[in-house]
């Protein structure tokens, strides 16, 4: 659903071009909801999604002097994000062409015991990703994702607000995937995958 501009929108357009943040906070908030939903829709992730909207909002700010002339927002950031998806998309769809293709190796020779040194291995790598987690966000995660914990008992667990224990998941599984990318192999990863 397309949103309608707000009221004082060219006067919020001029003052992001002179560097206004809170001009530009006024228009991050009014379309956010609506490029965040096109996003997820189109990547099934939420922290791709949230990913994706940041980049698209970081590349109206400094756009710097021409947001004036701007004359649809929304339709600039939803192609940004469109075409950003795309882009992922694309990506992941080769990736898992090649993990798929090394897995199938891996499946032909591998053993029992291979197997379970690489599902070892995965978890370790998990565990070290975990541990490395800010305090705040190690609970949530614990809590949500390994004892299955809904966000809102997580929430009043912790004494948080459900918005801020969500915000906390999608800040660990950032690091978490970070990490892992970062620490171990493509076979390695499809493993760790499993454990999540």
């Amino acid at each position: 659903m397309t949103l309608k501009p707000l009221s004082n929108q060219q006067a919020l357009q001029d003052e992001i071009a002179l560097g206004n943040h809170h001009a530009f906070a006024t228009i991050y908030y009014h379309y956010y909801d609506n490029i965040y939903a096109y996003a997820f829709y189109l990547v099934k992730s939420d922290v791709i999604a949230e990913e994706i909207v940041q980049e698209a909002f970081l590349r109206f700010w400094i756009k710097g002097k021409a947001v004036s002339t701007m004359i649809n927002v929304e339709s600039f950031l939803v192609t940004i994000v469109r075409n950003r998806s795309i882009d992922i998309l694309r990506k992941v769809k080769s990736e898992q062409k090649f993990d798929k293709e090394r897995l199938s190796e891996w499946n032909e020779g591998h053993n029992d015991t291979e197997e379970q040194v690489m599902l070892n291995e995965g978890k370790k790598i998990l565990q070290e990703a975990i541990d490395n987690l800010p305090a705040q966000q190690r609970l949530v995660y614990q809590l949500c994702h390994q004892q299955n914990m809904k966000y809102d008992d997580a929430a009043r667990a912790l004494n948080l607000s459900p918005e801020t224990v969500k915000s906390y998941m999608k800040l660990a599984l950032k690091s978490l995937r970070k990490f892992i990318k970062s620490n171990s192999d493509y076979l390695a990863i499809a493993v760790i995958l499993k454990l999540f």
